[in-house]
Formats: C-alpha cells, structure tokens, sequence
C-alpha cells in the first residue's frame, strides 16, 4: 500500500504516486456525486499530462497489488469520514472490472467486516459473493 498520498480537504480527491518498473507514475482516486441521494461514484487512474484522470490507461508498472490497496485504505479513509455515503465503482473495461471483483473476493471475509458489500448483475442489485459475474460493487461502511 502506498501512504503518501494527498488528499483535498473534503476528501473527493486522493492523489499518490504509483512506484515500479515504469517510473514514479501520478495516481487519482475521486469521488463524485451520483443522481442517487448518498450514492458517490468512485474513479480511479493515472493523472494525464493536463492534469485530468484517465481511467484508460495502462500504466503496467508492476505494483498492481500495492496500488488496489491503496484504494482499498482510500475507500477504508473516505467512509469513516461519510459513513452514510454508498460508493459505487467499476472497472473501465470488463477486464478492470473481474480484477476488482477477484481483489474483493480475495478479501472477501476480512472487508465484511467493515463494509456492507452489493453487486450489480445486470441491474439487479444483490449481497456479493465470490466468482459472480457483476456490472459494479456497491459499498458502504457497516453500522459500528
């Protein structure tokens, strides 16, 4: 997990540096309202050369596993901070999408504990379990 990141004083934006065999790599994870009363959209990718987030790209510097903890204790940060607010996030392909629902599942037990965590088949809303085929997560911290 990288721990130096910096963050806006709402907490909507995290940046950090991704560390590996590319280089020094800028990294951002946002936050933004959805529709959806307490529903907030979580992104995630390199900052391009403009300073903007692009999910798209494929840096491949070889600290995969570091960076989604990263995001994991960004997600972890953000709701102790708004324990109300949903977080709903996907991959930008199908491919980023199965790693994201391998990492949850991976962790399954231990991220129950912490959080209440939903997938979307299709568009049915449902209690994730591993290896289901899913559309998007959605999350929120449990209750203490």
């Amino acid at each position: 997990m990288y721990s130096d990141y910096n963050f806006t004083e709402d907490y909507s934006v995290f940046n950090f540096m991704s560390i590996g065999k590319n280089g020094a790599i800028p990294k951002r994870i946002t936050f933004t309202a959805t529709e959806l009363e307490n529903v907030f959209n979580l992104a995630f990718g390199d900052v391009d050369e403009n300073g903007e987030l692009d999910d798209c790209n494929i840096s491949d510097n070889g600290d995969r596993n570091k960076i989604l903890a990263t995001v994991f204790t960004v997600v972890d940060i953000y709701t102790k901070k708004y324990p109300k607010r949903w977080i709903l996030f996907s991959g930008s392909t199908r491919e980023r999408t199965r790693l994201y629902r391998m990492a949850v599942g991976l962790n399954l037990e231990e991220l129950s504990l912490i959080f209440e965590i939903y997938a979307f088949v299709e568009q049915e809303l449902i209690l994730f379990a591993k290896n289901m085929e899913i559309n998007s997560f959605v999350i929120k911290r449990k209750n203490p």
